[in-house]
């Protein structure tokens, strides 16, 4: 399987008067072009998916619709609770990956920091510590043998929001 794993784009500072409702903040214009931008990217790197699992927060799920509609592939998107920023089980996710979405071949998950950082390196050396940093937009691309929760997938690449707007 390849695994790709993406970051929200740019989105709204918390708000001060609601500090507790992080799952409402938008992406924020800037955060749209520039997603948009990266989605050039993937496209020119001919890159398709057969899901696209986005966190229910709403900055991620705005990113994973750029993304399905830049690649005209709208219909492949859903939503898993287990991506949650707070609140999200990265064992949880394996399983329902592994569980329902086994078949794929190429799968797309669009989360948060630092759940991704340290389900990227939960995936490559069995261990928690962030390994790397996923950055605002970065997309990350894992080659994955036999799905588990611990050592089972190989770094392919890492590339920054700049970078795949530039391939774009």
């Amino acid at each position: 399987m390849e695994l790709y794993l993406l970051r929200h784009g740019i989105a709204e500072d918390r708000n001060p008067e609601a500090p507790n409702d992080d799952s409402l903040r938008r992406l924020t214009a800037e955060g749209r072009t520039k997603m948009r931008r990266a989605t050039g990217g993937m496209k020119s790197l001919e890159l398709e998916f057969d899901l696209i699992l986005a966190s229910p927060y709403l900055r991620t799920k705005e990113t994973a619709k750029i993304v399905a509609e830049g690649l005209g592939c709208e219909e492949l998107m859903e939503v898993s609770g287990a991506l949650a920023s707070e609140g999200g089980n990265p064992r949880v996710l394996i399983e329902e990956l592994k569980r329902d979405y086994g078949e794929c071949e190429s799968l797309l998950v669009v989360g948060h920091e630092p759940y991704l950082s340290r389900l990227i390196g939960r995936l490559i050396s069995g261990d928690d510590r962030s390994l790397v940093t996923m950055k605002k937009g970065a997309l990350c691309k894992l080659a994955v043998g036999d799905l588990s929760y611990g050592r089972c997938a190989c770094l392919e690449w890492l590339l920054t929001s700049s970078q795949l707007r530039q391939a774009g």
